[in-house]
């Protein structure tokens, strides 16, 4: 039972894993683990690589708050 299975291009049953069949269930978890590694390693990245701030000397300041309009009624 355990290791035994279906060997589909074989067209027999047989241990699965001394055949070097890999068990589906390894492969999914390990594709899920790889693709959340590799998510975190772009989240991480992106936070690393961003533009310094440059200041602006010839633009002139930002002008004033308007006040507000016609009172209270």
């Amino acid at each position: 039972k355990g290791n035994s299975g279906y060997n589909a291009e074989k067209d027999k049953y047989e241990d699965l894993i001394e055949a070097g069949v890999i068990d589906p269930t390894k492969v999914t978890r390990t594709a899920l683990q790889n693709a959340a590694s590799i998510a975190a390693l772009l989240l991480t990245m992106e936070t690393l690589i961003t533009d310094l701030p440059e200041e602006n000397k010839n633009q002139p300041p930002m002008p004033p708050a308007g006040g507000m309009g016609g009172g209270m009624y």
